[in-house]
């Protein structure tokens, strides 16, 4: 008899489902059977619920933020060892893969976006993708990912302890970024108009909280990193970069993006795209998790079980301003 598995799938915008699929038994050359414990919601798997993804095709199962345990043995790997999954596959050919970017790969495939997710029991993953998670509770390995994007943002800017940083948009990739801007010692600034969001931040301890950038701050920020989603929001920021400054877009959005010219050169502006994560970014944020420099638990807003997961996606969805990160847990889990 097969045997089967619950997986997390949109099968239409606002149309959450558990499906049953066969569970894996082999993976392909090179690849990992991996038993999912953990997987964090983020803004992809609500706009993917929400219908405003763009780069999706239902149905998909969701679920890109993800630890597990080896399931068998294989590529290197021992059975039980307990992973943190790097959810973007790369081809390893094109240009940017070669040139040690495999975050921007022309090709990429991410999980639960262009191919399923983990959301379910059982994924099978390539072996590069993979890396050991140590003594990590399986909860915090859940979360490197999210926070891996906003440690390589940071990185991508250069960010120094003589640096006067503003984050805007803090939700959970902003408040990632700006735990890392932290941790290299800059003064770190967060600008948000959801009051609670400027709440989970204090409570994060950050002191420099705003609703507006006032006057005070005339001469801007050495390093802006735009977290927001919102093509207004990332317009506003330009005006936030001091001269000499560097501006860091995290943030994608459809719409084009327009800016003065002269402001931008009489800045001598560094404009950057920061995209994913790769391996150095990970590492870095598990060595903070396992030091306690980032907390995994003070990030953590609730636990949903998997067979909960249809009946709160809605909620959970229309009330992100609440959230750091929801984990699902399935059954792998500790």
């Amino acid at each position: 008899m097969t045997e089967m598995m619950l997986c997390g799938a949109c099968l239409a915008p606002g149309q959450f489902e558990l499906t049953s699929v066969p569970l894996p038994l082999t993976a392909p050359e090179g690849w990992v059977l991996v038993d999912i414990a953990a997987a964090g919601l983020c803004g992809t798997d609500y706009h993917i619920y929400a219908g405003k993804h763009p780069y999706l095709n239902y149905p998909r199962v969701i679920g890109h933020e993800l630890s597990g345990r080896v399931a068998v043995a294989g590529a290197g790997w021992d059975q039980g060892v307990a992973v943190v999954i790097n959810p973007y596959i790369s081809c390893g050919t094109c240009r940017a893969c070669q040139r040690g970017k495999p975050n921007c790969c022309t090709r990429i495939e991410v999980l639960g976006v262009h191919r399923d997710g983990g959301i379910c029991a059982r994924i099978a993953i390539p072996a590069g993708n993979l890396y050991p998670a140590g003594d990590l509770p399986l909860e915090a390995a859940a979360m490197v990912e999210f926070l891996a994007i906003g440690a390589h943002a940071v990185r991508r800017g250069e960010v120094t302890a003589a640096d006067r940083v503003l984050v805007t948009g803090a939700g959970p990739i902003g408040l990632g970024a700006a735990l890392f801007a932290k941790a290299r010692g800059a003064e770190v600034h967060l600008l948000d108009t959801t009051p609670a969001r400027l709440e989970q931040a204090a409570a994060l301890g950050f002191a420099h909280l705003h609703a507006a950038i006032g006057p005070d701050h005339a001469e801007g920020f050495d390093v802006v990193l735009d977290a927001t989603g919102h093509a207004g929001a990332i317009e506003a920021g330009f005006a936030h970069v001091a001269h000499g400054g560097t501006y860091v877009l995290i943030s994608v959005v459809q719409d084009r993006i327009s800016f003065s010219d002269p402001e931008f050169h009489k800045r001598e502006m560094r404009l950057i795209g920061s995209r994913n994560a790769t391996a150095e970014d990970f590492e870095v944020v598990m060595a903070a998790l396992r030091s306690g420099a980032v907390k995994a638990d003070a990030l953590l807003s609730e636990r949903i079980a998997l067979a909960d997961l249809p009946a709160r996606l809605a909620e959970l969805a229309a009330d992100r301003g609440r959230l750091i990160k929801a984990i699902v847990t399935l059954k792998a889990a500790p």
